[in-house]
């Protein structure tokens, strides 16, 4: 049973450890608890794909617990396992337990054993590992072996047996947090048959933001009434005295615990927190209760003292020594600081100018991107917002004429930085740009992810290369917005980049410019480009490669060009990150390619090109809004996946992965164009899924969206336009169609040409 709510980065790996089970004996009901992000239509994906997964979505938002009831009620296996749905099924975990439970002849209760999983791709062993192995195949109750009470109390590492728990009992969560320790106490208590396996079932992801239990606020307080609740049901059986001094110091070390956390009970709540804390303890102290040993000890009797004062100063103290040995560590650090360091502190005591926006794309290397796009947009829609941009000093001829700019670590860039209430990028700021409360950071990205992004390169040497993903994560932690095209990208970038933005699905503003280009637009580029009339042009992009340095040329570009013939040109644009390549500039000497890498504007190149041959670019998923021929050329793609690590198969062929016609060799790509399967039926209908899947928010109208949502504070609009209602920019073909039929006297009108 797996209760689903804001955890669209996470539920698809959910879903995923379950149905790869080699024991397939099991359903999954997958509760949406009326979340508001795609919970549900991901749920509503797999459904349709595997009949062992039934979803139910909820009206309204219940809660966890609420949640769980009815998935509990929904379900008709013979044991319920509830799995949280940003945690995993560990592999053969369903064969384990099956094999535990009949080995114990099916007890009301199995113990799991699980492991703690963090960004970093720590593994940290649970600490009753060697209690459960202990159990062996022993079946006992709580009474006989209370120790086991000491287990975590969260319901997902136990298996319940379904008729104990729905039709014996009928257990149902209470509302608010701190359930799952109620719910655990009173079904241990309840159970007269209880088994464990020391297998680990679960992996409890540690999420770095967005669990609800790190989100400080009077909700905590809550914990109150549920540890009352707990007592009052050990009121009721007299038999279960014997338990009650563990269970009594479990619920006061869980008190001591919440108020030490930070992200739980603010200061200002933590008075009031210990005064209730104390107020409880003492009211439900058993008789003869003997306090622990230590510090935990010390605690205690300042909780039976009641004296928040002295707990404070003990708490002081500690953090004292902590923050003495942290400051020591980072002195160093400080006295380095440059004079420019003291000037940006100097301009972040100001206040914060609610009319000033900073814009930069591709670490600074100038106007471009969805900065670019939105910037525009800015201009026109919200003209009282002036924009400055942030450029490496040898970008600065390249700044358009009229546009404001700073040099990166000038003295104007550190005010402007300080005092900007805009902040828009599609990279991240440098390491020591500080985010005020008041500034509003938008992250656009630059690309669709097929490659792994994030935290999840830290599986490839190659892509890493020495990242401090530490750092990477504070730097996203400035986000506050994250702009995406598609669902795809929504669910990476949450989950890679496990920090609190919010997602805003708009599109990507550099893209509006396909839907928005004319006829007119598309031969006057052609002709700044020196393309012949007549011509197909190929757009060839490819990426940069980890694992190589430099740029290494894949394609024989001179035979790819003599096997296309004089009917085609191809467009060269190599990776950014690479400079000019002698190669490709005798090539273009000779009249055989052209060079368009250093051409200022991508998506200029896109509307010129009849068709693009890519590997692993993200322009691909930016070309696919034009609705032209895409063709893959991946002849490394074991090396490149290997490597870089993807999260699909471009080469598979199948629906929503492959935009179009495939090779892996060079003999391959030409044959492709040969054969005419680069435009072929086939590749029309892999382009179509394609672009149902990636082209979800393109419309023209992404950089609008963006603008009204940030800068005037509107609704973002206008909403997206269906897929099938939009036009993109015509295709370089239909123009060549058009010319030749206005040659021969026909008109545009005659032949349906001319849109109204």
């Amino acid at each position: 049973m797996v209760p689903v709510f804001k955890v669209q980065g996470y539920l698809r790996a959910c879903l995923d450890s379950i149905l790869s089970q080699s024991y397939g004996d099991f359903e999954i009901v997958a509760v949406d608890d009326c979340s508001p992000d795609a919970c549900g239509r991901i749920l509503d994906e797999y459904a349709a794909q595997d009949s062992r997964v039934i979803p139910l979505h909820l009206e309204e938002n219940q809660g966890i617990g609420k949640a769980r009831d009815a998935g509990a009620l929904k379900s008709r296996g013979e044991y319920i396992l509830f799995l949280d749905s940003d945690d995993t099924l560990a592999e053969g975990a369903l064969q384990a337990i099956a094999d535990r439970l009949q080995a114990t002849g099916d007890p009301d209760i199995l113990l799991l054993n699980h492991v703690r999983t963090y960004w970093n791709n720590r593994v940290q062993a649970s600490a009753a590992g060697e209690m459960l192995a202990a159990a062996g195949t022993d079946v006992f109750t709580a009474l006989e072996r209370p120790e086991y009470l000491n287990m975590f109390a969260v319901v997902w590492n136990r298996a319940y047996r379904r008729a104990f728990y729905v039709d014996e009992h009928n257990f149902t969560f209470t509302d608010g947090i701190y359930e799952d320790a109620l719910m655990v106490y009173k079904t241990m208590l309840t159970a007269e048959r209880i088994a464990a396996t020391d297998h680990v079932c679960v992996e409890y992801r540690q999420r770095r933001q967005g669990n609800s239990m790190r989100t400080p606020g009077r909700k905590h307080f809550g914990i109150f009434q549920q540890y009352a609740r707990l007592f009052d049901f050990l009121d009721e059986r007299p038999h279960l005295e014997p338990v009650r001094a563990l269970l009594f110091e479990r619920m006061a070390s869980h008190f001591l615990f919440t108020l030490a956390r930070e992200d739980r009970i603010v200061p200002k709540d933590r008075a009031e927190f210990f005064k209730l804390s104390a107020a409880q303890y003492k009211r439900l102290k058993p008789r003869n209760f003997v306090v622990p040993e230590g510090s935990q000890g010390i605690r205690f009797q300042l909780l039976d003292r009641g004296s928040y004062t002295a707990y404070a100063a003990v708490t002081y103290a500690t953090s004292t020594r902590r923050d003495v040995i942290q400051r020591a560590r980072k002195a160093k650090t400080k006295l380095g600081k440059t004079a420019y360091n003291r000037l940006y502190r100097l301009h972040l005591r100001r206040p914060v100018d609610e009319n000033l926006a900073v814009y930069a794309a591709y670490w600074n290397r100038g106007v471009a991107c969805n900065p670019a796009a939105i910037y525009h947009k800015a201009k026109e829609l919200a003209p009282n917002v002036h924009g400055v941009w942030v450029v490496k000093r040898d970008a600065v001829d390249t700044v358009p004429a009229g546009v404001d700019y700073v040099v990166a670590n000038s003295p104007r860039y550190w005010e402007v930085m300080a005092r900007a209430k805009y902040l828009v990028n599609n990279v991240n700021f440098p390491n020591d740009f500080v985010k005020r409360p008041e500034q509003v950071h938008l992250q656009t990205h630059h690309g669709t992810p097929l490659k792994q992004m994030g935290i999840d390169q830290q599986r490839f040497p190659a892509a890493a290369k020495n990242m401090s993903f530490g750092k990477m994560l504070e730097r996203a932690d400035k986000w506050d917005l994250s702009l995406t095209s598609n669902q795809h990208s929504t669910e990476i970038w949450e989950r890679v980049y496990p920090c609190a933005f919010e997602a805003v699905e708009y599109g990507y503003p550099r893209n509006d410019v396909y839907f928005k280009a004319t006829a007119e637009d598309v031969l006057r580029i052609r002709g700044e480009l020196g393309i012949e009339e007549g011509k197909t042009a190929v757009l060839y992009c490819p990426t940069v490669r980890d694992y190589q340095k430099g740029y290494v040329p894949r394609i024989d570009l001179e035979r790819f060009c003599r096997e296309l013939g004089p009917d085609y040109v191809v467009l060269v644009r190599t990776h950014y990150f690479y400079g000019g390549d002698p190669e490709l500039e005798a090539l273009q000497e000779r009249g055989l390619i052209k060079d368009v890498s250093r051409y200022p504007v991508v998506e200029d190149l896109c509307l010129a090109a009849d068709a693009l041959i890519t590997d692993y670019s993200s322009i691909m998923f930016d070309y696919a809004c034009l609705d032209r021929p895409i063709v893959t050329y991946a002849d490394d793609w074991e090396v490149y996946s290997r490597a870089r690590g993807v999260y699909f198969d471009i080469l598979s062929g199948q629906p929503g992965e492959t935009p179009g016609a495939t090779a892996t060799s060079e003999d391959e790509l030409i044959e492709v164009f040969r054969s005419g399967a680069w435009n072929s039926g086939r590749a029309a209908e892999l382009r179509a899924a394609f672009r149902e899947r990636f082209v979800q928010f393109d419309d023209g109208h992404a950089a609008e969206r963006v603008v009204r949502r940030l800068f005037l504070g509107q609704e973002p609009s206008p909403a997206v336009v269906p897929l099938d209602e939009r036009t993109p920019a015509p295709a370089p073909s239909a123009l060549k169609a058009r010319i030749v039929r206005q040659r021969t006297g026909e008109s545009e009108n005659e032949r349906g040409l001319i849109q109204a």
